[in-house]
């Protein structure tokens, strides 16, 4: 085995096919999974229109913090989590707080002038700057040793269709939105394969089992069985696409088309979501991504949590409305679960080709574009992070005397071992990135 010193000369001394890469690249007993150095990932998790204060942040600091409501999904990921309460987005400039919040909240810097009219006089347009998660990815490509196929994934769970600055956070650079990709569908040929034509799907495997069946006898038991779990996963996921597509010219079909991109299917479309990022970090597709739940100025109507107003009017009510303060918990709480559910599936995934899990490798940073919805506030803008992958010391709740988000975005970047000067607007970046080791 000591032959196959690298990947490359591993596929070139099998003869496997490219495809087959992503399935194997990452397996122990491959001997070259190992010399690669840890792998770091980072998720960042969006949810809209504020939080409600009294029912998010712990009323202590350090590690002797309870939960509130909101956050008792996360119990059982307590000594995983950091709540960073007092990190404020300073930006202002062009455009409305929804714009501003969302527009600049990964990237750090100003809007540029637009036509994109919102709720205050200055219409605005798309965000000056990179954003964080791009600016890391970027790094990562650099390097042979963390370059991965996709670098990055931007997902989506019901995201208008339409492109403005209330619908995107990611950004390849200046005036350059990335839209993420809400159908899972969609996000599935994207990595495992398309159809070959409208009425019947190939199997994405068939280019690869020739290859699989090479590396059987070069792989251990337990590889083995991580191959077979890769090939199940795929299958069970091409068979829903193969359902949709053949019930997709009914005009009343009498089987499940699929799941539908619509309001109702949030809870689904959710966990689609999440299992598909899950699968991808396991098979190495990308260390970056972004979940973005609806958009800046999200209208879902949480019909499941029996909530039939939209969220966004909801959360314009005060905070004297008794009734909508309890909606907007229920709400908060919801999106909590979706990242307690991202988390477990994370924490049950073994590291290929390393020790722990995928969650003591990965950071899940959820966080969201105001403060507070009816204030429209961007002081203490919710930053929860979960997991261990960029060695932060965890298990604690931090208050912050309202410093510059900035200073957070060059933290991430440090962390994996970008050290930039500043980040977005450098006059917030003056005291350095926060330290949360």
């Amino acid at each position: 085995m000591s032959r196959f010193r690298t990947r490359r000369e591993f596929v070139r001394d099998l003869g496997l096919g490219a495809a087959a890469l992503p399935f194997v690249g990452n397996l122990p007993s491959l001997g070259f999974a190992n010399q690669a150095r840890r792998k770091q990932r980072l998720v960042v998790m969006f949810s809209p229109n504020g939080i409600v204060p009294k029912a998010f942040w712990p009323d202590a600091e350090g590690a002797d913090f309870a939960f509130k409501d909101i956050l008792k999904p996360l119990e059982p990921f307590k000594k995983q989590t950091l709540v960073l309460k007092g990190v404020c987005d300073k930006i202002r400039g062009d455009g409305d707080g929804h714009m501003r919040g969302i527009g600049c909240l990964l990237t750090g810097i100003e809007l540029f002038p637009g036509n994109i009219q919102g709720g205050s006089d200055t219409p605005a347009g798309w965000s000056t700057g990179i954003s964080v998660d791009q600016e890391i990815k970027n790094h990562l490509q650099k390097d042979s040793a963390t370059r991965t196929r996709f670098g990055s994934l931007e997902l989506g769970v019901m995201v208008p269709d339409r492109a403005d600055t209330w619908t995107r956070m990611s950004y390849a650079g200046p005036n350059k939105p990335l839209t993420p990709v809400d159908d899972p569908y969609q996000v599935f040929r994207k990595l495992y394969g398309r159809a070959k034509d409208q009425e019947l799907l190939a199997s994405v495997l068939d280019g690869v089992k020739d290859d699989l069946k090479a590396v059987g006898g070069a792989v251990s038991t337990a590889d083995r069985k991580l191959l077979d779990e890769h090939a199940t996963f795929v299958r069970e996921m091409e068979k829903e696409l193969k359902d949709q597509q053949a019930a997709a010219g009914h005009p009343v079909p009498k089987l499940d088309p699929g799941v539908k991109e619509e309001n109702d299917n949030i809870p689904t479309l959710s966990r689609m979501q999440a299992d598909l990022l899950v699968n991808s970090f396991a098979a190495d597709f990308a260390r970056v991504a972004t979940l973005q739940y609806t958009n800046s100025v999200g209208m879902a109507r949480m019909r499941w949590l029996g909530i039939t107003e939209g969220h966004h009017e909801i959360s314009h009510s005060p905070d004297s409305n008794a009734k909508a303060q309890e909606q907007l918990t229920k709400i908060d709480t919801w999106f909590c679960e979706q990242l307690a559910y991202l988390a477990r599936r994370l924490a049950e995934t073994p590291e290929p080709g390393g020790p722990g899990s995928l969650l003591d490798n990965t950071v899940i940073v959820w966080t969201n574009e105001l403060g507070q919805g009816n204030s429209h506030t961007l002081d203490n803008i919710p930053f929860v992070l979960v997991g261990g992958g960029l060695d932060f010391q965890t298990g604690r709740s931090l208050q912050y005397p309202k410093v510059p988000h900035n200073r957070l975005l060059m933290t991430f970047a440090h962390a994996f071992g970008h050290r930039v000067k500043s980040f977005g607007n450098a006059d917030y970046c003056g005291d350095g990135p926060l330290n949360l080791s």
